[in-house]
């Protein structure tokens, strides 16, 4: 019987039908139309594309490897990878949020409502949480958002454990997520390894291929006691609270 190719064309959202009814592999290269790509303030837009049926089946915590345009005379050699906003299966369109702080990120920025985004996913490991909430207005429809702003103060780690002490005396702690924050990640371990609560957290690294081979986004864990490398793309970017050392 003959296989499919790992490499093959990329699947044009909408126009082909190369990717097979039931996929051979959990991701596929795909160039899916943009419907809307805004900006949200100076720094952040919003980026909205037409997805294919692998794409939406993305799980919380997992992320697509985006090609961008270069922004200036140089090359982009390295994709950028980018977790998820927001998935809307009925419209079939998945979402970016992302700020604009490097050549790739700018590049991506450049790209505008009609264009097709190259894109590589759902690539990495993700949560074990079920819901797929990525903002304060989702997350308030399930439970108590409290916002916390380095403008303020109020994002200081002192302050931060006092609410996460107040929410496990309440019993309203059963476990601990975080992302993009090693202050945070490092009072949640201690926190969580002192009142024996479980956390997961999501990893951040520069990747090249983002399938493994090129051991680009290693990174250091601490496991019983050992240290050993992980490869953030495919055993992650989701690992164990406790066993992240930290950015």
């Amino acid at each position: 019987m003959a296989h499919r190719p790992f490499a093959s064309a990329p699947y044009v959202v909408a126009k082909s039908a190369l990717a097979p009814a039931e996929p051979h592999i959990p991701a596929e290269e795909s160039l899916c139309p943009i419907v809307s790509h805004d900006w949200v303030n100076s720094e952040y837009k919003h980026l909205v594309v037409d997805a294919s049926p692998k794409a939406l089946a993305v799980k919380p915590g997992q992320f697509f490897n985006l090609l961008c345009p270069s922004p200036d005379a140089g090359e982009l050699w390295l994709r950028r990878p980018q977790s998820v906003y927001r998935i809307d299966p009925q419209n079939r369109r998945v979402e970016f949020l992302y700020k604009c702080v490097g050549r790739g990120t700018y590049g991506l920025a450049t790209l505008e409502a009609g264009d097709e985004l190259n894109m590589v996913g759902p690539l990495g490991v993700g949560f074990t949480s079920a819901e797929f909430v990525m903002a304060d207005d989702l997350f308030g429809r399930v439970g108590e958002v409290i916002a916390v702003l380095d403008t303020d103060g109020t994002s200081a780690v002192e302050h931060v454990e006092a609410i996460l002490e107040r929410l496990i005396a309440d019993r309203r702690a059963d476990a601990f997520y975080t992302c993009g924050s090693n202050r945070l990640l490092q009072l949640m371990k201690r926190v969580g390894k002192r009142r024996g609560i479980p956390g997961q957290v999501a990893m951040e690294q520069v990747m090249a291929c983002g399938l493994g081979p090129c051991y680009v986004c290693v990174r250091t864990f601490e496991v019983d006691g050992k240290k050993e490398l992980r490869r953030v793309c495919i055993e992650g970017p989701v690992f164990d609270l406790q066993e992240a050392v930290g950015w």
